[in-house]
């Protein structure tokens, strides 16, 4: 098994960060057209045309969410640098790209490509990519009697595999603002059991990575620093909660691991809103639980809050069922995020080696969690960030 490194490692964010946590929020990027959206949807579509039109589904709920800066093309590179800017300048110093990535190839990319990094202001943010190895479904937007039909499979063979290993390692891995810990980039994988099932068993499964180390390696980095995404409960269409999680993040040699969102560790009760606060401390039970028995770091993940309904046919009833029909998270502020993230980054701090927090999300604007403004609460999840790093803060107009 690949063992990580005795020594305490260093995030490398071009900063000294021996002590100081890096966070980063999880990016996810289908604010931009893409061809495989067009075939289904029509030209130029892209998930703000659910935000346009979502509306209240019940007494008391908040919609539309409205974004502050408008509904922005982020594959402009002058609409990503502003996002890079107001993430630096309140405490971000990274995002997580949620990355697409098929046996017949890639999807929703030009995000990362043309905006991301043809940004002028890239060197500001640090990026790696979560490899989003689940099933794509036809939610945009869903019906309540309909069975999820499914667009693409998570599923990729070894060769598919290879395939993809080829374009992280000569496409991401070497842009100087790829994040590396301890010389190796980052690479975190969404899906265990989906990837063990793709390679068809576990030693394959294994095999794979051991070959994704290795060709990293050829490229000239140290190593590559795999991160994978522990979670409990199933959302989406193809999820399945892992039996023996740790164990299986251990054999397959996993350098460390997080969490996406905490819903992924709160059971939703049919019928009923869960309180942010108690969704929080549920969260932050199993993560002392799981990071007091992992042998490597589990970095934890505080979540902005949780509002699936615009990704659900407005004109029908709504009833809290199965995704995207889930119960809220309420009661969400500013305040209280702010609170979140300053107990993840005390429970960092006194962890030997790398010190990072991940964030959902910097704009899941359809599952009701992003930092971005909006009409209602302007840039307060971002001041709420920049107060808990102890920074002054900067509004980018």
């Amino acid at each position: 098994m690949h063992q990580a490194q005795a020594q305490s490692p260093t995030i490398a964010t071009g900063d000294d960060c021996h002590d100081k946590p890096l966070l980063a929020a999880y990016y996810f990027p289908n604010f931009h057209a893409d061809p495989r959206n067009e075939v289904v949807h029509g030209k130029g579509w892209t998930e703000w045309e659910l935000m346009r039109h979502a509306t209240p589904r019940f007494p008391g709920h908040q919609q539309p969410k409205v974004p502050l800066w408008g509904y922005e093309d982020e594959a402009n590179p002058e609409v990503m640098a502003r996002k890079i800017d107001a993430a630096a300048d309140n405490g971000v110093g990274c995002f997580i790209f949620d990355w697409y990535y098929y046996q017949d190839g890639v999807f929703l990319e030009r995000c990362l490509n043309e905006g991301f990094l043809g940004a002028p202001n890239v060197e500001r943010m640090k990026f790696f990519l979560m490899w989003a190895n689940h099933h794509w479904t036809d939610i945009h937007p869903a019906r309540l009697d309909e069975r999820h039909r499914v667009l693409y499979q998570g599923n990729v063979d070894e060769a598919g595999f290879r395939r993809m290993v080829r374009h992280v390692v000569d496409d991401y891995f070497s842009h100087p603002s790829h994040l590396k810990i301890d010389g190796a980039p980052v690479f975190s994988i969404y899906l265990l059991q989906m990837f063990v099932q793709s390679m068809g068993s576990l030693s394959q499964a294994r095999k794979a990575l051991d070959y994704f180390r290795a060709e990293t390696r050829k490229a000239g980095h140290r190593d590559l620093h795999l991160n994978a995404i522990a979670w409990q409960e199933s959302i989406l269409e193809g999820e399945h909660s892992p039996r023996d999680l740790e164990d299986l993040i251990q054999a397959l040699g996993f350098d460390s691991a997080t969490s996406y969102v905490w819903v992924h560790h709160f059971k939703m009760q049919p019928g009923k809103h869960a309180d942010y606060c108690h969704v929080k401390d549920a969260y932050f039970q199993f993560w002392r639980k799981m990071s007091a028995s992992l042998p490597i770091p589990l970095f934890p993940n505080v979540t902005m809050g949780w509002d699936s309904t615009p990704r659900t046919v407005q004109s029908e009833r709504w009833e809290p069922r199965a995704y995207p029909f889930t119960p809220l998270i309420e009661n969400n502020t500013p305040e209280r995020f702010e609170s979140a993230v300053r107990e993840a980054l005390h429970a960092v701090q006194g962890k030997k080696g790398p010190k990072l927090v991940t964030i959902n999300a910097w704009n899941e604007w359809t599952e009701g969690s992003y930092l971005e403004p909006d009409v209602q609460n302007a840039y307060g999840y971002l001041e709420a960030i920049a107060k808990a790093c102890g920074k002054e803060g900067a509004i980018q107009r």
